[in-house]
């Protein structure tokens, strides 16, 4: 029988963070909590959990901190919580590896669907040998990869998703929702401005410029397009 997924949940708010485990828990999830960043840290370093859902603005060691900290150990999938609405702080999480995020308010069950869409995705993943040869760049999809001009890189799991979408059919244009469906799931219900923070990272982890790329294209209006041609 299969261990239910472990979920870890993490906000100074005892109330918030009893409301969305009572939820998590309804549903058949493991839930692990955690009330500072510092504990986050230790929880996941520990219990491994499957996916970290993770409030921005906590005393001590606030929810960015422990997001870089986390990234050092593992590229578990992270949801950021904020109370702010301001576009910067979302910015910042995601560029600092966080693979979505959710505003207060927000509707426990909307949270619960992203909870699900991404466990799926992670069951059904590509787990395939082939490998994707470009000029200057390597895909290893089996081993979960990347080189680049000689150097691998360090890709967080859904960057690599992203990248290996992108780079699985050069030349086509994916538009933001497509690439949300594929990789975040179908049923993913956030901003597809989430595409744009991850794509951004992406280049830079792979030292593409963004003015002059020699990967991935922009099409304006539209979405992304792989540009390098296959070996």
């Amino acid at each position: 029988m299969r261990a239910a997924p472990k979920i870890l949940v993490v906000d100074d708010e005892v109330n918030l963070r009893n409301l969305v485990g009572s939820y998590l828990r309804a549903e058949g999830f493991d839930v692990v909590e955690a009330g500072t960043g510092e504990d986050a840290v230790a929880q996941v370093r520990r219990r491994e959990p499957d996916l970290v859902i993770l409030d921005v603005m906590m005393p001590g060691t606030d929810g960015i901190e422990a997001l870089r900290e986390i990234r050092r150990l593992s590229d578990v999938y992270v949801i950021m919580l904020t109370a702010r609405a301001e576009e910067t702080d979302k910015v910042v999480g995601l560029s600092v590896g966080a693979d979505d995020y959710l505003t207060k308010p927000f509707s426990p069950r909307e949270l619960i669907a992203r909870v699900k869409a991404v466990l799926r995705r992670a069951r059904t993943g590509r787990t395939s040998d082939d490998l994707l040869g470009f000029e200057g760049l390597e895909i290893d999809l089996g081993r979960r990869r990347v080189d680049r001009g000689g150097e691998e890189r360090d890709l967080t799991a859904l960057e690599f998703d992203l990248l290996a979408k992108l780079a699985s059919q050069p030349g086509r244009v994916f538009s933001r929702r497509q690439l949300l469906e594929a990789v975040w799931g179908w049923d993913y219900v956030g901003d597809e401005r989430v595409v744009d923070v991850h794509i951004r990272n992406l280049r830079r982890a792979l030292s593409d410029d963004a003015a002059n790329p020699e990967l991935i294209g922009t099409v304006r209006g539209v979405g992304y397009r792989f540009l390098a041609d296959q070996r």
